[in-house]
């Protein structure tokens, strides 16, 4: 029988923004995007306005989750790209579990995770919205890094 495979990396390849990073007990709900522009997977999601509605404008003590990638939403022509949750449309969130997302900029494993106004996920406090999450890996700025959301 031939080789298939005979050599393999040191580490796994990196996920995804909004891939669910393992099968470690997680905690997920759903919500209705209020944003206009939808929100991105892999974004932080905060308390909308109406009831059950989130938005991606970062609000202190709101956070309602991280979006999970959604492979069902279909890109519709003129209409936001395929990796958003458009508006009116559920949004899948993980608010305790492990997630990829793309850093914001260089982190360490075990940084605080803080919301700049523009969505990303970065280590430095300043006028950021503070979330209940930490970086689970060392990456520079730009790359895929699990965050560990807790409740």
């Amino acid at each position: 029988m031939a080789v298939v495979q005979s050599t393999y990396a040191a580490s796994i390849a990196p996920g995804y923004p909004g891939m669910v990073a393992n099968g470690e007990t997680s905690n997920r709900l759903s919500r209705t995007v209020e944003d206009a522009a939808g929100i991105p997977f892999g974004r932080a999601a905060f308390r909308g306005a109406g009831d059950n509605g989130v938005t991606a404008t970062p609000t202190a003590d709101r956070f309602m989750g991280i979006v999970i990638a959604d492979h069902g939403i279909q890109p519709l022509p003129g209409g936001v790209a395929a990796d958003i949750v458009p508006q009116y449309v559920s949004a899948a969130l993980l608010n305790e579990g492990e997630i990829w997302v793309v850093a914001g900029e260089a982190v360490a494993d075990g940084d605080p995770v803080y919301v700049t106004t523009a969505g990303a996920l970065v280590k430095t406090s300043g006028t950021n919205v503070r979330i209940p999450a930490t970086f689970d890996d060392t990456v520079s700025s730009g790359a895929p890094v699990r965050l560990r959301v807790a409740r």
